[in-house]
C-alpha cells in the first residue's frame, strides 16, 4: 500500500467512523465505505481523505480524523496523468487520471501538479472540489 507524504499542510478536516479491528497508518488514502466510513482505498473507490492521525487495530477507538485538502506527494498507478490532470483512486494509496463518469459521480479528488508515468510519486493538490 503506498503512503501519502504532505507536502502543504491541510486546512480543512473531518472526522470518520472506522472500524476497532482495523489498523490505518498515518497518512493512508482513505475511500468512503458505508455512511460517515472510511477505510483504506483499495480500487477505484471514492475518496474520503488522507488519514491525520494512526489508528491501531483494537485500541477501542471508532473515529479518526482525516485531511480534506492539501498538497500531498501520491504515487500513480499502472497509468499515465498529465499536468493538471485531475486524479481519482486506483488501488491501494494509488491515484489515475480521472475519467468523465469519476468527474460526474464525485470520485475525483485532486488535481496533478506533475505530469506522470506508471509507478511515479507525484505532487497532487488535494481537495474535494479542486
Amino acid at each position: 500500500m503506498a503512503i501519502a507524504a504532505p507536502i502543504e499542510t491541510p486546512t480543512e478536516f473531518a472526522r470518520f467512523t472506522v472500524a476497532d479491528a482495523t489498523a490505518i497508518p498515518l497518512y493512508t488514502v482513505l475511500k468512503l465505505s458505508g455512511d460517515n466510513t472510511a477505510i483504506a482505498s483499495s480500487g477505484a473507490d471514492v475518496f474520503a481523505g488522507i488519514a491525520w492521525e494512526e489508528k491501531t487495530a483494537d485500541d477501542g477507538i471508532t473515529e479518526i480524523v482525516v485531511a480534506l485538502n492539501g498538497v500531498w506527494d501520491l504515487t500513480t498507478a499502472a497509468t499515465t496523468i498529465t499536468l493538471g490532470g485531475i486524479v481519482s483512486l486506483s488501488g491501494a494509496g494509488l491515484i489515475k487520471q480521472a475519467t468523465e463518469a469519476e468527474m460526474v459521480t464525485g470520485a475525483a479528488f485532486g488535481k496533478a501538479l506533475e505530469a506522470a508515468s506508471s509507478g511515479e510519486v507525484i505532487r497532487t493538490r488535494v481537495g474535494l472540489l479542486v
